[in-house]
């Protein structure tokens, strides 16, 4: 009982905090013998790996740190370090040029302008990559495509806002076309025996045609700032890098996500990873340690202070039916992790078929609400941050921005149920 009080009481103080992190970070740039710790408050990554920390400092001060300890050894820190370890390798200069060169290439064979095209096709084709080389991965390797080939162009911050909304919605529900790649997919569709083929005929064309209408709708609405953007002048499209390292890079990154259950071997892959990359220092950029560390921090947080929301979270998938279900799905995702979310449902006894999709279906179409939302979101935040005025992407500016392409996907799945 004191976890489950303590871990809801930090978790919604979690959820304020990353709303007001904007102003910590503006304060942070104020002269003061705290400079330092405003900014760590500032930084929206940090926030839960924040207050998990506080939750387990009271719960060793209330029930002992015997107790503490053995809360943090009963969870499974496996999806923190994924995220990390993919978003190292993802966002490695082989890997963004070979993917780059893909997206520029497509684009060039539509009846398009390029900066149009470009948009369209990295909207389109980066998060349905999500369903073969993980969502975390595609997120990573989309978000730094479109960071490097439009935010250096000066740009309206409604665009930033308008384009990050659409990307973090279509990487949500661009997963979903296989069992093994999505966060909340793989946290349910084991238990309820869900392969390849019954995603991909129940959730995964719905998505893929949501995925293309929301990169539709964008380009048209942007079209004329995307028309003034010449993206045949990116630098990552021509960087000449030797096929064998792209092909050990690719290699690398479909080894870490064959072995997500095998923590050991998981770990030598990317340890030597890391040796190859220094080996080969002159092919490389610098390596996001530093941002993929800080969103494991960000997942590791809220890994631990999930379990404590259990009670309310599960009481009210119980009690609903599909359509509530689908609806409150979309909501409870705004403000939890959506593989969280699955997870529990799978604890529900007796949920009947379309309680299932819906709830499903309602997780993965409300994952670009917030940072929070979704496993990859904190990574295209890392990144995309820069880009957005004072480095902060505004939740609240999220949200909205989110909205019409989380109605499509809504659309979508509700016109066509299972």
């Amino acid at each position: 009982m004191p976890a489950t009080i303590l871990g809801t009481a930090a978790f919604a103080a979690a959820v304020v905090h990353t709303f007001l992190a904007g102003r910590f970070l503006k304060r942070s740039r104020l002269e003061s013998p705290h400079q330092g710790l405003w900014h760590l408050l500032g930084e929206v990554e940090a926030v839960f790996g924040f207050w998990a920390a506080v939750f387990l400092a009271l719960l060793a001060l209330v029930t002992g740190p015997s107790a503490a300890i053995g809360y943090i050894e009963s969870i499974s820190f496996t999806e923190p370090a994924f995220v990390f370890a993919v978003m190292v390798v993802a966002s490695t200069k082989p890997i963004v040029s070979a993917a780059t060169r893909a997206i520029m290439g497509l684009a060039a064979r539509l009846p398009l302008p390029m900066g149009v095209a470009a948009c369209f096709t990295a909207l389109t084709a980066g998060p349905l990559l999500g369903s073969l080389i993980t969502e975390p991965a595609a997120m990573t390797v989309t978000a730094l495509i479109l960071y490097l080939v439009f935010f250096h162009h000066p740009l309206p911050e409604i665009f930033k806002y308008a384009l990050a909304g659409t990307l973090f919605v279509n990487i949500s529900i661009g997963g979903v076309l296989t069992h093994f790649a999505a966060p909340p997919v793989i946290m349910c569709a084991p238990a309820w025996g869900w392969g390849l083929a019954f995603m991909f005929a129940t959730f995964g064309w719905k998505a893929a045609i949501a995925v293309v209408v929301n990169a539709a709708l964008f380009t048209a609405a942007f079209s004329g700032t995307l028309k003034k953007i010449d993206a045949h002048t990116h630098q990552a499209a021509r960087e000449d890098i030797p096929a064998w390292i792209t092909a050990v890079h690719l290699f690398a990154l479909v080894l870490l996500v064959m072995l997500l259950h095998h923590p050991v071997a998981f770990l030598a892959v990317f340890v030597a990873f890391l040796g190859f990359a220094d080996a080969y220092r002159g092919h490389q950029s610098g390596l996001m340690l530093r941002q993929g560390l800080l969103v494991g921090v960000f997942l590791a947080g809220l890994v631990v202070l999930g379990p404590a929301q259990r009670w309310w979270v599960q009481a009210l998938i119980a009690r609903m039916d599909s359509l509530a279900l689908y609806f409150g799905a979309v909501s409870l995702t705004a403000v939890t992790d959506n593989a969280a979310l699955t997870y529990l449902g799978t604890l529900v006894e007796g949920l009947s078929d379309q309680n299932k999709y819906a709830l499903l279906a309602g997780a993965v179409t409300g994952g670009g609400l917030t940072v929070i939302a979704n496993a990859p979101n904190p990574a295209g935040y890392s990144i995309l941050k820069h880009g957005f005025k004072d480095q902060v992407i505004n939740p609240l500016w999220l949200l909205a921005a989110a909205l019409v392409p989380t109605a499509v996907a809504a659309a979508v799945f509700l016109a066509f149920p299972a």
